[in-house]
């Protein structure tokens, strides 16, 4: 038997985390434990090890996103390049950015800080619990209309309007060199950047499911990126499709 999704909730209000829980628990998810600021969520998260963290942006203290990167934050080892990506810790928690402000600082900063999704706080339930259960499959996801804003911004600026990181960050550039690709996982990334799901990938390509998995592996490993999110961003980032391309209605949300 499936062990239950376990959630933390990140909010300093008390009506937000009420109605999430409520939301999230009458779609047998747990909600393990709530926070009412970001120091309080990177001390529960050590705590109680949930699968999923909703992370409000705005809070006391410790904002959502310094909270995020501490979170997500590896390891440094004594010997370890500065500016070197570097993957989370196993077992970390999936990050959910929500948010009431829809405000493209706040995507390239959750990204920055290895956020699995960005969503506004007016997402349906349907849609928030579908959230919680794309990213613990190791899916990433963005609100539709803030992924295309996104992409067409980096498409349109080379990537220069992404906000410098942080004085003391450790996020990379990312990777424009898509030269160790085979013409097959350049194929891939082209669809994937066109926000089709691993599903609609295997029925355009007419391959087997677990094949466009390994494809979809292999590019984020080759690129050194952390999921699918990074994905779009270089295929866009590289010219490897552009703002005008056709991109599919469907998204993860």
């Amino acid at each position: 038997m499936t062990e239950p999704l376990r959630v933390l909730l990140a909010d300093d209000q008390t009506l937000v985390r009420t109605g999430f829980r409520l939301i999230l628990g009458a779609d047998g998810i747990d909600v393990v434990a709530e926070a009412t600021n970001g120091a309080e969520a990177v001390e529960a998260v050590r705590r109680t090890r949930p699968d999923v963290v909703l992370m409000d942006v705005r809070m006391p203290e410790m904002d959502g996103l310094e909270a995020t990167r501490r979170i997500l934050a590896p390891p440094r080892s004594p010997d370890a390049v500065r500016g070197t990506e570097e993957p989370p810790p196993p077992g970390s928690p999936r990050v959910i950015i929500l948010t009431t402000f829809d405000l493209d600082r706040y995507v390239y900063a959750a990204l920055s800080a290895g956020a699995s999704g960005f969503l506004l706080k007016d997402v349906t339930p349907e849609q928030l619990t579908a959230a919680v259960r794309t990213v613990r499959t190791g899916d990433a996801l963005l609100a539709p209309a803030i992924t295309r804003r996104l992409v067409r911004r980096f498409a349109c600026a080379g990537g220069d309007q992404r906000p410098s990181a942080p004085p003391d960050s450790d996020t990379a550039p990312l990777p424009r060199d898509l030269a160790p690709l085979t013409p097959r996982e350049l194929e891939v990334l082209g669809l994937l950047a066109r926000g089709l799901s691993n599903a609609e990938l295997a029925s355009r390509l007419h391959l087997a499911e677990a094949t466009v998995k390994t494809h979809v592996a292999r590019i984020l490993a080759k690129l050194g990126l952390r999921d699918r999110v990074q994905a779009v961003i270089v295929a866009y980032e590289t010219g490897l499709i552009s703002a005008g391309t056709h991109e599919a209605t469907q998204q993860p949300a």
